[in-house]
């Protein structure tokens, strides 16, 4: 009788990377042997793949181990690792509180976890290696990818900046640039099985090339994946306003293929703050940016990051930021509440801002950015718009017989269902009628379907076999901007730090 392979789960908090890191996990673990637990019962195997960018992270990581402290104790063959970046910062406090775990792997040794399984199963006590920097770039480990269709591609790790609510630099440590030759070989294999969306991503994205000594490198990057064929869509995320430069604006502008949406974080609109942050822009530098990207391209869709209530910030503090975010009229803004995150300069700062107070502004920022998105969406409505099919991104899909995708701007738009039919990957063309702020709705009825080979690969998905992938599979979790998982903090694309 044939032996049932060991079943396993990744839970993963926080940012992009951190997704994209678990799809290397999952593709560690199943070249190993592992299957990917299908939900029914315990799986033999528990991944954290962990944040430390909130205040409570810790305290969410130890909750989950708690609960899970029975199910280890009824099944001795059962195994529990913790990793990211929070087993980076904390070591043996993991095991020591939670003694449990069996694995305490780092950032920069995620292609270790498979052997570090082995050993602890062996020595029947926990293994805690945590190095110091990278050993390998996470793109030469197998990948077990979540869709057919649209991909994340890591074009650096790490993060040279110093903002003083971040912790990540220290974590991730240095940036450290992949050569262009070897993205765009990622890139042409992924466009060969059939992906035809693709977001460059990396802690400070538009830093790229400061490692190769090419301060337009990233630009140069931008316009040779326009020339790959069968890449319909490129995204990028996150940049930072300092390495924001004319040529990547010339670039978006100038490649069909890189859609005109941008997130640009400006975590506060206060020179004041800004400084204190160690953010190495101010007011004027960030809207003037938004200025020529509108002027480049009137149509782009463009979103932010923002603190509220930075040790120190003041109401005009404050009001400085609603002034950007009126003249600037984001399409959305991911909007956060400040919290001491250990380890950073601005956990020990004086002027802690009352949580009252806190509060207050959250709401007043939150009421004014769901004006500007709602007015701004409905400038969409009578647009004839070609939608990437999704795969659940609409929750209410079932109830509404709709389906869900992504705009070229990344808006999302819920259509109604096709009579013939329509597979994620597919391109659907739809006239929008109704705006809200956070959706679009195409009420009527599909003005035409355009089947793609990452319709065909997502159905070739579909049909095989639940078996153990081999190698390389390809995907994203989500299409359009990589999706935030909830111990996200203050980074729109990295780790709380863009």
């Amino acid at each position: 009788m044939e032996e049932s392979l060991r079943t396993y789960k990744v839970v993963t908090y926080g940012c992009q990377m951190n997704v994209h890191d678990s799809e290397r996990l999952s593709g560690l673990l199943e070249e190993a042997g592992y299957a990917k637990a299908d939900g029914d019962g315990d799986p033999d195997l528990v991944v954290f793949n962990t944040c430390a960018v909130r205040e409570n992270a810790d305290n969410k990581l130890y909750g989950n181990l708690g609960r899970l402290a029975p199910a280890k104790q009824a099944n001795r063959g059962m195994q529990i690792a913790v990793g990211g970046c929070l087993a980076q910062k904390d070591r043996e406090t993991i095991v020591r509180k939670a003694p449990w775990v069996d694995v305490v792997f780092g950032t920069h040794n995620i292609g270790h976890l498979p052997t570090l399984l082995e050993r602890a199963a062996v020595e029947r006590k926990a293994q805690v290696e945590i190095l110091e920097s990278l050993e390998t770039f996470p793109s030469t480990l197998p990948t077990r990818r979540e869709s057919a269709y649209a991909a994340w591609v890591a074009i650096s790790v790490g993060c040279n900046n110093t903002c003083t609510f971040c912790i990540v630099p220290a974590l991730r440590g240095k940036e450290e640039d992949r050569r262009p030759g070897d993205i765009l070989a990622e890139v042409e294999a992924l466009v060969a099985e059939g992906v035809v969306e693709v977001t460059l991503l990396g802690q400070n994205v538009n830093a790229y090339g400061s490692d190769l000594g090419d301060r337009q490198a990233f630009s140069k990057l931008l316009r040779a994946c326009g020339e790959i064929e069968g890449l319909e869509r490129v995204r990028f995320t996150s940049p930072h306003p300092k390495d924001f430069t004319d040529d990547v604006i010339a670039a978006m502008a100038e490649t069909p293929n890189v859609m005109h949406q941008l997130h640009m974080p400006l975590q506060s609109g206060s020179d004041t703050v800004l400084r204190a942050m160690r953010r190495s822009y101010r007011q004027e530098r960030f809207l003037g940016i938004i200025e020529k990207v509108r002027a480049a391209m009137p149509d782009a869709a463009i979103s932010t990051d923002i603190i509220v209530g930075f040790p120190g910030e003041t109401d005009e503090d404050f009001e400085q930021t609603l002034h950007v975010v009126r003249e600037a009229r984001f399409a959305n803004a991911f909007t956060f509440q400040y919290s001491k995150r250990p380890g950073t300069p601005a956990a020990e700062m004086a002027d802690q801002v009352p949580k009252a107070v806190v509060q207050e502004r959250y709401d007043r920022l939150i009421a004014l950015q769901e004006e500007i998105s709602w007015e701004e969406n409905k400038k969409q409505v009578g647009r004839k718009l070609e939608i990437l099919v999704a795969e659940g991104e609409g929750k209410k899909d079932d109830r509404t017989d709709r389906l869900s995708g992504r705009a070229p701007d990344n808006r999302l738009v819920h259509f109604s269902r096709p009579e013939g039919g329509v597979r994620p990957g597919d391109m659907v063309t739809v006239e929008i009628t109704y705006a809200a702020p956070h959706h679009l709705l195409a009420e009527g009825p599909v003005l035409g379907v355009r089947r793609t080979r990452a319709g065909d690969a997502w159905e070739k998905r579909q049909a095989a076999p639940a078996a153990k992938p081999a190698g390389v599979m390809l995907g994203l979790p989500t299409i359009g901007a990589p999706v935030r998982t909830e111990a996200a903090a203050a980074g729109g694309g990295g780790c709380g730090c863009e």
